[in-house]
This record gives structure tokens, C-alpha cells and sequence, in this order.
């Protein structure tokens, strides 16, 4: 059982019979005698994505759901869905596009160092890494001596995701984004 203590980012919690994910969480203390704390946490539902608020007292308690991390590899996409590899057991599933809506600007062929979140056996959700490579498919050119300035122009990454980089970036480098934003990190060396 988790308790209210217990929650931080990435705790996955049961919550309704239904495993949720702790995106969030802040916690205030209010100052009237005898007030318990409450804990403000943003949990995404793991079966349907979608994003709830709630506010619990402290002291709750929270069942802990049959949920295993599998490190997996992406091995390709197609028009529907994208298609994984267990690297324990070597199984292959897939997970629909639509349920990866925010991943798939990260995705390219052959990734690895993902995590599957598996129920019961089938995969539910995907963790990324906090950051990730990827290369620039097209911006503008650079021009000598923008290095100097806080500018940025916006740039197409392989996968089709269109990030701000510093003017002096040039195409077909590569840069390292971060997965939980979508910000433009640094050039990767």
C-alpha cells in the first residue's frame, strides 16, 4: 500500500481499480491548528490517457497495481501503430498512434532504452527517457556571427517534431531534446 508520503513523480498508484501514473505532485501544509496536509496530484490515467486532478488529505492510503517496467526496443511504425520488442522475453506488441500521441515526436526506428508499462501482461503505456538524440531534418541556414545572440528559429527533427534551436544550429546535426517538454537541450557531442 502507498500512503500519501509516498507519492512523487513516476509512483504508479491504483486509483478506481485502474492504474494511474504520478505526473505531479505539490503539497501544502495549511496553517489553521489541527488541519491535516493536502497533497495536489496530477495522475494520468494508464488505460485511457487521460489527465485527472486530485487533492487527498494525508494519510491515505493507495492500492499498488500489477504493473511491471519491461525495457523495450522500437523496432518499427506503420500507418497504424508502432511495433516493440521485449528485450527480457524478445515478444513483439504493438501500441496504437494514437495512444502514443506525445511519444511518437520522439520515436525513430530501431530506439532503444524505452520502458513498457505492462497490466497484467499487456502493454499499456510507454516511459521515454528524460532526454533523447535526434537529428535535424530542415531549418534555415545559419549565418556567420549569429552565435553571439539569444535568437532561436525553429527546426524539423527527423521525426517531424519542430523545436526552437539557436540560430547558429545547422541542419543535419544532432541535438538532444528533452522528451518531458519538447526543449531544445544542446548539440549532442
Amino acid at each position: 500500500m502507498y500512503s500519501t508520503s509516498d507519492l512523487k513523480r513516476g509512483v504508479i498508484l491504483e486509483l478506481e481499480d485502474v492504474p494511474h501514473l504520478v505526473e505531479s505532485v505539490s503539497v501544502s501544509t495549511p496553517s489553521a491548528r489541527g488541519a491535516s496536509t493536502i497533497h495536489r496530484v496530477r495522475l494520468r490515467n494508464l488505460k485511457t490517457g487521460q489527465k485527472v486532478d486530485r487533492s487527498f488529505r494525508g494519510g491515505e492510503t493507495f492500492g499498488v497495481p500489477d504493473v511491471d517496467r519491461r525495457p523495450v526496443q522500437l523496432l518499427y511504425r506503420d500507418a497504424q501503430a508502432f511495433h516493440f520488442m521485449d528485450q527480457e522475453s524478445y515478444e513483439q506488441f504493438a501500441l496504437d498512434r494514437a495512444d502514443l500521441a506525445w511519444e511518437a515526436n520522439f520515436l525513430v526506428d530501431e530506439m532503444e532504452g524505452l520502458v513498457a508499462l505492462m497490466h497484467n501482461g499487456a502493454p499499456l503505456a510507454l516511459e521515454l527517457p528524460n532526454n533523447v538524440s535526434l537529428s535535424i531534418a530542415e531549418t534555415s541556414p545559419s549565418v556567420k556571427g549569429n552565435s553571439a545572440t539569444g535568437r532561436t528559429k525553429p527546426a524539423t527533427l527527423e521525426t517531424g517534431f519542430v523545436v526552437q534551436v539557436p540560430e547558429h544550429v545547422d541542419p543535419d546535426i544532432k541535438v538532444n531534446v528533452d522528451t518531458r517538454t519538447g526543449e531544445f537541450l544542446g548539440r549532442t557531442k
